[in-house]
């Protein structure tokens, strides 16, 4: 399990409850909600309301312009063409917009580029084949903001020009009839966290002269995927998009989306928020990282079952190919890094040869999670390589990027996420000096959110029950995590065939039973007397007609743990196998230290990141690492393929200093 700082939300429980009282909410949800901001009784009645309440349309800059222009032209028979992206967003932003044009009997076509070979947003060549379809009117969705030279050609083509975007825009704006996008400088609007088939439904609001509420139970269902998809935070307008939308894919969904649930085995009355992330997003993704994204728009413009099935089937399969390649991707790129030592670096990069281009940053997402470390996976193509990055909350990793850009031939992104392209052979360099501006830096630790501290006897339907009042749950607005302190593990059952485990824990007179997914019994590092910290999730269930809970866990650490001394030796250890200056005394152990770590391995084989574990609150992380190190290389222990240390039978005795590692980081204390 990776290890994260642990950090406790502070509540003004005063506070939170003047707000249930006033605010007629339970307790525990008006406590949540205080820490995660909501300290006025208004903004909580506004965020816990089911009422729909949207910001204007109208006021978007460019909006009023941009819906004039619309129905001007679909009066005057213009054939309309829509450019869309190849992401979940920018397919369902062509789709909604195609669809309502398509409704007044305008005649109207999509573009959905090619991700591989035309990249993201407009292009030239583009243009000019809607030009030549007859297309009069272009509007963009999902893109369009940044792409001037192409806004300029479909200009001087003689068509009129709407863009519809949502992303940053240039110093400039393009050249277009018409720029709808809330990051405009200009732009008069509050709520700017919108995505862009948002942008798209606002504009058909616009043109019917109608607001968003009165629309939304046609369109909430597919906007609700674009907005889970593309990560906005579910609050606002945002949030009730998405409660809508479940309730929509439950009674009434599109067919398209009720194709999509059929194929991804979820049942309508089981939707959920989680479910659109993980089920139905992906695999519209899927259609433009794996094949074509087109034909993702045409599943959700169909109005037959029976076609629409059969697309989502192809599609489906698509998915299952991206699980496959991705599976070998990051299997791949784990050797790499634990044979190179890359997991050590303040920034993981890790290349490849010819490695799906579509899948890196998604490889890149589950090994930043792994290792806790921004993370940039690189696929080599002959001279050339390319690749995509992804980040932890507190690192920019455009800002580290951007500090070797003199060998980059392209890159771009924010914070968290980034793309980049350079040169194979520059590499190994770009991995140095892109390590070089991290450790500049402060050491930035991974951080697990806890909303409050819970007794076990508080796991119960009544505060499942009382969760639901935040639903639905996403980034912004993330499921609510507790921290149970100082229980300790009682039983440990593997289920589903041994791919994850049950645990019982118990504290004074209460015990809970939790569920842990995606953990076998050799891989999990406590055992059965362990005393421990829970982080968990609570939900209710349903089973036979009796409504139950189920607790998941979402992280263990040993009780008591110091995350301050902890994640200091976890960076001292790592800038020390990474080559760096680093803290000696920090990680050279006593005799008697590392004498301790070797009677732990001598008394029964044990797993490396057990040993850790055990040793986190006295010796610590970094002096039972390096004994480790140390132990092995003078022939006392051996690490299997398995991962377990196990004790080797000498008769002489030898001394820490013969150990390179041990001398090494001597000679370092003693010079300090």
């Amino acid at each position: 399990m990776s290890m994260k700082k642990w950090r406790t939300a502070v509540a003004d429980k005063e506070l939170a409850k003047e707000l249930a009282e006033e605010c007629g909410a339970d307790p525990i949800v008006a406590l949540i909600a205080a820490a995660r901001g909501y300290t006025d009784p208004a903004a909580l009645e506004e965020f816990l309301s089911d009422e729909p309440c949207f910001e204007e349309p109208r006021v978007l800059a460019d909006m009023v312009k941009a819906a004039e222009i619309l129905n001007n032209e679909i009066a005057s028979g213009s054939k309309i063409a829509v450019f869309g992206d190849y992401d979940c967003d920018g397919i369902i932003s062509a789709s909604i917009m195609c669809a309502y044009i398509r409704s007044r009997g305008a005649d109207c076509i999509y573009y959905i580029p090619d991700r591989f070979s035309e990249g993201y947003g407009m292009n030239i060549d583009a243009v000019e084949k809607l030009r030549e379809y007859g297309a009069e009117l272009l509007i963009t969705v999902d893109n369009g903001i940044v792409c001037h030279d192409e806004v300029r050609r479909a200009k001087e083509l003689g068509m009129k020009v709407i863009v519809t975007d949502h992303h940053l825009p240039s110093e400039t704006l393009p050249p277009a009839d018409a720029v709808v996008d809330p990051h405009r400088r200009d732009c008069p609007s509050v709520f700017k966290e919108i995505c862009g088939a948002e942008v798209a439904f606002k504009l058909i609001c616009a043109a019917e002269d109608k607001e968003p509420e009165e629309l939304l139970a046609y369109y909430a269902d597919l906007l609700s995927v674009a907005v889970t998809a593309d990560i906005m935070p579910l609050v606002l307008e945002n949030r009730i998009i998405v409660k809508y939308g479940i309730e929509k894919m439950k009674s009434s969904p599109a067919t398209g989306l009720s194709a999509l649930l059929n194929v991804a085995g979820i049942s309508p009355s089981t939707v959920t928020a989680e479910r659109i992330a993980f089920g139905i997003a992906p695999r519209i993704n899927a259609a433009g990282r794996m094949g074509s994204a087109a034909r993702a728009a045409e599943l959700l413009l169909c109005g037959n079952m029976l076609k629409a099935l059969e697309i989502a089937n192809e599609i489906d399969n698509d998915n299952s190919e991206r699980q496959r390649i991705e599976k070998e991707i990051c299997e791949e790129a784990l050797h790499i890094i634990e044979k190179n030592g890359y997991c050590f670096d303040r920034v993981i990069v890790v290349d490849g040869e010819n490695w799906h281009h579509g899948l890196l940053g998604i490889a890149a997402s589950k090994i930043a999670e792994r290792f806790g470390r921004p993370c940039i996976v690189l696929s080599r193509d002959g001279d050339t390589a390319a690749g995509s990055g992804r980040s932890i909350e507190g690192f920019s990793l455009y800002n580290a990027i951007k500090s070797a850009s003199d060998m980059l031939t392209k890159f771009g992104g924010h914070e968290l996420a980034a793309g980049l392209s350079l040169a194979s052979a520059e590499i190994p360099l770009f991995r140095e000096k892109i390590n070089d501006y991290a450790a500049a830096r402060d050491f930035v630790a991974p951080v697990l959110e806890l909303d409050c501290r819970l007794n076990p006897s508080a796991l119960s339907v009544d505060l499942a029950e009382a969760l639901k009042a935040l639903e639905p749950f996403g980034h912004g607005n993330p499921v609510p995590v507790f921290g149970i302190f100082g229980v300790t593990l009682q039983r440990i059952t593997p289920i589903g065939g041994g791919k994850h485990l049950r645990l019982i824990f118990s504290k004074g007179e209460n015990s809970f039973q939790a569920l842990l997914f995606g953990m076998t019994r050799e891989r999990f590092c406590f055992a059965e007397g362990d005393l421990l910290d829970a982080a968990v999730t609570v939900e209710l269930n349903t089973y036979n007609g009796e409504t139950g809970i189920t607790v998941k866990v979402k992280a263990l650490r040993m009780n008591g743990t110091d995350d301050d001394r902890l994640f200091y030796e976890l960076e001292c250890f790592g800038d020390y196998m990474s080559g760096r200056k680093t803290d000696a005394k920090a990680l050279l152990p006593t005799r008697k230290e590392a004498g301790t770590v070797y009677r732990l391995i001598a008394s029964d084989p044990v797993p490396e990141e057990r040993i850790k574990y055990l040793n986190i609150n006295t010796i610590g992380y970094a002096k039972t690492a390096v004994s480790l190190l140390t132990l092995t290389e003078l022939g006392l222990i051996v690490r299997d393929s398995s991962g377990y240390y196990r004790a080797v039978q000498r008769e002489q005795k030898t001394e820490l200093a013969n150990s390179s590692v041990y001398r090494s980081l001597l000679e370092r204390s003693e010079t300090v």
